[in-house]
């Protein structure tokens, strides 16, 4: 095995430092040339580092002001996902029978919690995207939304950020693929059909709607990668 970089090793360093010393979202590190006198190691070779850091997340370099711990946050995953993820079809089926299975899996726990407010807000989203369905306009924001609220009552945010990656990299990837919903109607109805299980907070019914849900978006994938051969071959023979 390869050893570390030198370059590594400063960011190593800078990760000890933060856990060290318990900092958090918005606390200073010390400026540059501190940093180097404690680290051992040269300015320049701590801004190289500190900029690395920046682009991965892990902290924030104002300008002015200094270093700072960044919040955690999943989108410099979701800006490194490989092009190869955001075109191939087989590993995105992959990744949304992942999500499927979370949703699953938490409804329970969100219907035991779930206030009434955000059931209504739920079937004020769901009502949005009829509107949009009927008028032949996107409802992207709108399912959004949606699966947010269903689970934003249980307050765990590492589970929302997550969710969150899964539908950009989603619609990132149908944007890239040009994946399109031919049946925004049905994509509707899938949403209303787990807006009513919801509102009676009727787990069994909630699980089987999105799981139907789930199994239209996955065969909506499978549909595309059999044109998408289809495709290929026809233009290899002509």
């Amino acid at each position: 095995m390869r050893p570390p970089s030198l370059h590594q090793s400063v960011q190593d360093a800078i990760r000890k430092y933060i856990l060290e010393n318990g900092l958090r979202a918005g606390d200073a590190l010390p400026g540059e040339n501190e940093l180097a006198r404690q680290l051992g190691v040269s300015r320049n070779l701590v801004r190289e580092a500190t900029r690395g850091m920046e682009s991965l997340g892990i902290l924030e370099i104002r300008r002015g002001s200094g270093l700072f711990v960044r919040a955690f946050s999943f989108e410099p995953l979701l800006d490194s996902l490989s092009y190869g993820l955001l075109v191939d079809l087989e590993e995105l089926t992959e990744l949304l029978r992942i999500r499927g299975v979370l949703e699953t899996g938490m409804i329970e726990a969100a219907l035991a919690v779930m206030p009434d407010a955000t059931i209504r807000e739920i079937e004020q989203t769901v009502a949005q995207m009829k509107a949009q369905a009927e008028a032949g306009q996107p409802m992207m924001e709108e399912d959004r939304r949606f699966h947010q609220l269903l689970f934003e009552c249980l307050g765990n945010q590492t589970l929302l950020k997550l969710l969150d990656v899964f539908w950009l990299t989603f619609r990132k990837a149908s944007q890239h693929a040009n994946i399109r919903d031919d049946d925004p109607m049905r994509t509707y109805r899938d949403h209303a059909d787990i807006a009513a299980a919801v509102a009676a907070k009727d787990i069994e019914k909630a699980k089987i709607a999105l799981g139907h849900h789930y199994d239209g978006l996955m065969g909506r994938l499978a549909r595309e990668k059999v044109q998408g051969a289809g495709t290929h071959q026809d233009g290899q023979g002509s």
